[in-house]
Parts: structure tokens; sequence; C-alpha cells
């Protein structure tokens, strides 16, 4: 009997030991995926006009990162809050993703003109909210590619690259529009807080008209954390002309968007 205990006493260990790995390992997968939500997506919070710390601990509650990357200088907003944010608020990302803060500084700075010139509309976009400045109209100019920028303006005229001018600053872009390429369709804005707003409106190749603003909005930070309850042409499937303007229609009151979307 002993004889048979000694001859599957190895095995049997070797195979227990076997089974306790298989199991930690197994067992700290799991926690791991638990614990930092693996594969799954995550939904980022639009941090505009929250100071860092409040921005610091939205993003810890919603499972992401929030870093100073570079600073604007808005006048009119307080001093320190968020002014700008990559990635976009609504967009999609995985846990722990770093979110780039751009806030507002105490005092002004001045930035150089990039060149945007043969860019597309939407990388000079991009390229203005990097260097803290913001795009102003879509002027469309006949051309052979939609969307390529042939002029960069401010203050109603032509801007060089390497101008220095103050950070928040407005461009307006000209831009080329193909007769076989002029078409663009206007979004649903109804429920998007206002810098968000304008970013779609940008976005889809059209430009921002009247800020019609509740009579409760009397601050610049009220109107960074104001939503859109109507616009003006209304979401459409119908095609209409590059460049055209829509008017926003904001409020802090969430009740008149309810059943709007």
């Amino acid at each position: 009997m002993k004889k048979k205990l000694k001859e599957y006493w190895i095995p049997f260990n070797l195979g227990l030991a076997v089974c306790l790995v298989l199991a930690l390992v197994i067992g700290t997968n799991a926690l791991l995926r638990c614990v930092t939500q693996h594969g799954k997506e995550l939904i980022v919070p639009d941090f505009t006009n929250m100071t860092y710390e409040e921005a610091k601990q939205e993003a810890a509650n919603a499972g992401v990162r929030v870093v100073v990357s570079d600073s604007v200088y808005v006048r009119q907003m307080r001093k320190g809050a968020v002014y700008n944010q990559t990635p976009k608020a609504g967009a999609s990302v995985k846990h722990g993703r770093r979110i780039l803060l751009t806030t507002n500084t105490r005092q002004p700075k001045k930035i150089a003109m990039p060149s945007l010139i043969g860019l597309s509309m939407y990388m000079a976009k991009a390229e203005l909210a990097t260097k803290g400045l913001n795009l102003g109209r879509l002027i469309y100019q006949e051309d052979i590619a939609t969307n390529n920028v042939l002029k960069q303006q401010y203050r109603g005229g032509d801007i060089k690259p390497g101008t220095m001018i103050q950070s928040g600053s407005v461009i307006n872009l000209v831009v080329g529009l193909s007769s076989s390429d002029s078409q663009t369709y206007i979004p649903n804005l109804v429920g998007n807080a206002y810098p968000r707003a304008v970013d779609l409106v940008q976005e889809n190749s059209l430009n921002v008209g009247k800020l019609i603003f509740d009579k409760e909005v009397s601050t610049y930070a009220d109107s960074v954390s104001a939503v859109v309850y109507a616009q003006s042409p209304k979401y459409s499937s119908q095609a209409v002309r590059m460049g055209q303007e829509v008017s926003l229609y904001l409020t802090n009151d969430k009740s008149r968007i309810e059943g709007k979307h």
C-alpha cells in the first residue's frame, strides 16, 4: 500500500501544482479584466469650463486621465478653466486613456501663426486647435479641390505664417469648392453643449450663424455650458450647399431639450 502511495505521490503533487497555477492565472486575468474594464470603451466627459481639480475628479469617475498640455488666454473665461480637450467630449476611448487639456491662462501669450495653406479644412482646424487658435468662418471659393485651404485670414486680411498673434484669436479660412463636390448635410445639434455644437457645424463644412442664448445665460461660463435646444435650419437628410449658416438656440435649462433628440 505504501509503495503504491509513493508511486502516485509525485504525479499527484505535480498535477495539483499545475491546477493551482492555472487557477491563479485565470483568477488574476479575471481580476485584471474586472479592475481595468478590459476591452470596454468609455465615453469621454465634457471637461469644458471645469478647473483642473474638477476635471481630474470627473476623469477618475469616468475611468480616464487628464493632463494639461497647453494654455490659451480668453478674457471672458475664468482663469484656470478648461478651454479645450483632446479627444473631444463624447469620443469613445479605452479605460485609462489620457485626455489632453488646454486651460485658460492668467495672462495672454503670443503664438506664431501656422501655415495652413494646402491643408484640408479638417487638418487646418486641428492645427489651429493645437496652437490655441480658433476656426472662424469658412469662406468657400470655386476651386478644383473642395475644402482645400487657399488662404488664411485674421481680422479681415490675409495673415502670413509666423506672424505673432494672441492665443485664442479667430482665424477665417478661404477654402476650395468644386462644382462636383459641394454638398453636405445639416447635423442634429440638439442636446449638444455649445462648443461641441460649433465643432459639429464646422466638421460638416457649415458656418455658425446667429447664436441666440436664453436670458438666463449672462456670463461666458454660462454660454460654454449651455446646450442647444433648437437649430435653424433643422436637422435634415436633404443635401445643402457647403458654407451655409446654421443658427443655434442655447439654454442652461436642460428641460427645454427633453424629447427633442
